[in-house]
């Protein structure tokens, strides 16, 4: 329960204010139809973070011991710093091609949007931290969904009811806190 919990709470805290999450908002807006785009992020996040939760303990197992432990534990305070750090959705990201429905659209969008994400990082270090791939997918996805189904439903609503950088300050604290949890486990 330990290792969905802490996935979920520190890819939702992420996510809030990334470009994908942006990018929900924008499909939300452009299609309409916010089952569809709900549907199509599940299903791009749950791919895709499987994948990076299986590479981040295939990784681990591998190159398991004290060199690797340490970089696991500086990529959590390097994606600290990231987090802080406020994104923006290139215009051509979010572009549909007429005669894709909402959920194609999205599901493509989200998995090319999330390939070298903060979040797929994050989830890849999770996957080498805690070698257990699916219960890291499973955390990691139901953060996204928590962060960005209310984007679908609220759209623009939400970016100015929320105060974006006190968001990413507390991301920022959580992979703060799991990158010092990791030297500490090195070296206490």
């Amino acid at each position: 329960m330990e290792i969905i919990l802490s996935s979920t709470l520190l890819v939702a805290f992420a996510e809030i204010g990334d470009k994908t999450m942006l990018l929900a908002i924008l499909l939300a807006c452009r299609f309409r139809r916010p089952w569809p785009i709900v549907a199509g992020i599940f299903a791009a996040t749950i791919v895709n973070h499987a994948l990076a939760a299986w590479a981040g303990a295939a990784v681990a197992g591998l190159l398991d011991g004290f060199w690797f432990r340490l970089a696991v534990a500086i990529g959590f305070l390097v994606m600290a710093a990231w987090t802080l750090v406020p994104d923006t959705l290139d215009d051509d990201e979010g572009d549909a091609k007429p005669g894709y429905g909402a959920f194609l659209t999205t599901t493509v969008a989200f998995f090319l949007a999330e390939m070298g994400d903060k979040t797929q990082i994050a989830t890849v270090a999770l996957g080498a931290q805690y070698q257990a791939v699916g219960l890291v997918a499973v955390g990691t996805t139901l953060g996204m969904m928590i962060a960005n189904v209310p984007a679908v439903f609220l759209g623009e609503r939400i970016t100015r009811a929320l105060p974006m950088t006190a968001i990413r300050i507390v991301a920022a604290l959580i992979f703060a806190a799991l990158g010092l949890w990791a030297m500490w486990r090195i070296f206490g």
